[in-house]
């Protein structure tokens, strides 16, 4: 054997010799789940609903480190980099694994080759609103209307450049033939405060986080994409009946850790996030936000998932020439 191939083979042997006993004993530390988006968004409330729970079932503490930015891909790839030792998961979305991925700049990481997929928490359905301030339209096809009066006028916000906010928006203006300006934030928190304000005139994001501005008449959702009505927005029209039939939006989020993360510690991890999501009271917290548990899944199952997504999304953003 060629000496560096031998070097090579020597240095990796105590970690793979270590392998069975790191994930017998898993986990023998604190845990720490990365949100690649900031406060108030959706995948941060969601991961401050399990992480309580996790750390019951794991027997650790679990400490939440929110790294924003990029629609999700800076968060993320600080996981893909990390040591597969089981001690940093992030709770990633469809944004930097099917969307980040289809847009112009050059991705920091592999989506399939750096990451391991461990389980998924929710499906996210995705709505439209508009802001009150300043906008005089209460509905989908009035908003429309005034998009193509002014070509670059309207502004929209989302958690960052590809992320699921941003390119939903984004496919709204070019399906209605409108040119419209991207503001990106650094979390939905600030995107809301925008759209209250009349900073941005649109955003796009899950039911339960628009509610309370569409309840206290400061925004207005005007669909939602979904095939039937949100129970949480009974009077909010499906993207179909607003006159959308083509129009696609959602997300989904999920634990992936770092490419070589150990098959038992990944099933170890998968198995304690089923038994979260089978909870009464988590599944009823998600149930209300709108967002329904993925319960019932297998790290095979979600990999393949994620390989058809990764595999659907990041060619039909390529065709929308999406820049920023």
């Amino acid at each position: 054997m060629p000496m560096a191939l031998r070097r090579r083979a020597l240095l990796a042997a105590p970690a793979l010799l270590a392998t069975p006993a790191l994930a017998q004993g898993w986990p023998t530390r604190p845990i720490r789940i990365v949100v690649p988006f900031g406060g108030g968004g959706g995948t941060d409330v969601t991961t401050r609903i399990l992480a309580p729970r996790l750390q019951e079932v794991l027997g650790q503490p679990v400490v939440i480190e929110n790294r924003p930015g990029a629609g999700g891909v800076v968060g993320t790839d600080f996981v893909a980099k990390q040591p597969p030792n089981g001690e940093v998961f992030v709770l990633a979305t469809l944004s930097p694994i099917g969307l980040a991925p289809g847009l112009a700049a050059p991705m920091p990481f592999d989506p399939i080759r750096d990451l391991v997929p461990i389980a998924p928490t929710v499906f996210v359905p995705i709505g439209l609103a508009i802001t009150q301030r300043g906008v005089a339209a209460r509905t989908a096809a009035e908003f429309v209307e005034l998009m193509r009066a002014r070509p670059g006028f309207y502004q929209y916000g989302s958690s960052g450049v590809g992320s699921s906010g941003h390119i939903a928006a984004a496919t709204f203006a070019i399906k209605i033939g409108a040119q419209a300006v991207h503001v990106p934030y650094r979390g939905g928190g600030q995107v809301f405060t925008a759209l209250q304000s009349g900073e941005i005139h649109y955003c796009c994001d899950i039911a339960s986080l628009l509610k309370p501005f569409h309840d206290a008449g400061t925004a207005r959702i005007v669909f939602m994409a979904t095939d039937e009505r949100s129970s949480l927005v009974p009077d909010v029209p499906t993207a179909r009946e607003a006159g959308m039939p083509d129009y696609k939006a959602y997300s989904w989020y999920g634990f992936f850790g770092p490419a070589g993360t150990p098959r038992p510690v990944v099933e170890r991890m998968a198995a304690a996030v089923e038994t979260v999501l089978s909870d009464s009271t988590v599944a009823r917290r998600f149930e209300e936000m709108g967002t329904p548990a993925m319960r019932g899944w297998t790290p095979d199952r979600f990999a393949e998932f994620v390989r058809q997504e990764h595999a659907t999304w990041v060619p039909l953003v390529r065709s929308l020439n999406i820049r920023d």
